[in-house]
């Protein structure tokens, strides 16, 4: 039986070279991606910032909405086509988007590296990355073996697959597919099919490419106990990240601990966060996450 652990812990993205957190404070952040910075909105950054300026290619402006809504203003033109940054061996396009990211979610890294880690040892393990978004995770587990990368978003996909071609991965297996995760997954159930591991980042709020409307609260517990059939006593891990919620990591752990209750290993659960650059940089709480691992 899965063990809880009560004690939540911290998942600490430090940067690197093409992602750094310049500094943080009064609701913001300012960051580095490659050679470019920007200024993002940040509710998370309650205190002061270190530094009075913040000079920035680009700020994100929020709308008076809390579903993310706003506009970009520049103060420098951006290459058209984007700009090329890596992490490891995975090379991706960098550009900003109307939701104020950049493509690809910088805290995720401690999390790919987390997942290799579960992985290690294995040439020819099958990975399902849910909400896959641009790929950065896929590429990260294909590594390891097979993947199955789905998002509801054509573009998504679609620039995921041009991120794969970017690292000379287009030879990899890995299943690009535009489908609804819940029905995918449901499919996938029916089917008996099994993975080694399972990442999934589900938005708050979402449209399949038929229309089909997620919503967090309601269609998580649903999903979750889905991915829950598709693990096995030799499966190595599920990893779960929710952003923009009013919810508690030991919520979802306790809803992992509910659906995998049955399958051996550990499920724990905390913060991811970016660590502020400079001898006493800050930690900035990005997004709770609740994950089971299985040393086999």
């Amino acid at each position: 039986m899965a063990a809880l652990v009560q004690q939540p812990l911290v998942m600490e993205c430090a940067g690197w070279d093409s992602y750094r957190l310049l500094d943080s404070g009064a609701g913001r952040k300012w960051e580095a991606f490659g050679p470019y910075a920007f200024i993002r909105p940040e509710p998370q950054a309650l205190w002061q910032p270190r530094l009075s300026e913040w000079p920035a290619a680009g700020e994100f402006i929020p709308g008076s909405d809390e579903d993310g809504g706003g506009r970009w203003n520049f103060s420098e033109r951006l290459p058209d086509e984007g700009w090329e940054l890596a992490w490891n061996e995975v090379r991706f396009t960098a550009r900003p988007t109307p939701f104020r990211h950049l493509q690809f979610f910088p805290d995720m890294a401690p999390v790919w590296d987390w997942m290799r880690l579960q992985l290690d040892g294995m040439d020819a393990a099958e990975s399902l990355n849910l909400f896959g978004y641009t790929g950065l995770g896929t590429l990260a587990l294909s590594r390891h073996g097979k993947v199955t990368h789905v998002d509801a978003s054509k573009k998504s996909v679609a620039q995921a697959r041009e991120n794969a071609a970017l690292s000379g991965m287009t030879e990899r297996p890995i299943r690009w597919l535009t489908d609804d995760a819940a029905k995918f997954t449901a499919r996938e159930v029916r089917r008996g099919r099994r993975y080694d591991g399972i990442i999934l980042d589900p938005p708050k709020f979402g449209r399949g490419p038929d229309g089909e409307v997620w919503r967090l609260e309601e269609h998580l517990p649903g999903l979750i106990a889905d991915c829950a059939k598709l693990l096995d006593n030799d499966s190595r891990f599920l990893f779960l990240t929710v952003y923009a919620v009013r919810m508690s990591s030991l919520a979802i752990a306790g809803l992992l601990a509910e659906a995998l209750g049955a399958l051996p290993g550990t499920i724990e659960h905390g913060d991811l966060a970016v660590r502020e650059e400079g001898e006493k940089g800050r930690l900035l709480p990005t997004a709770i996450f609740a994950r089971w691992s299985n040393p086999v």
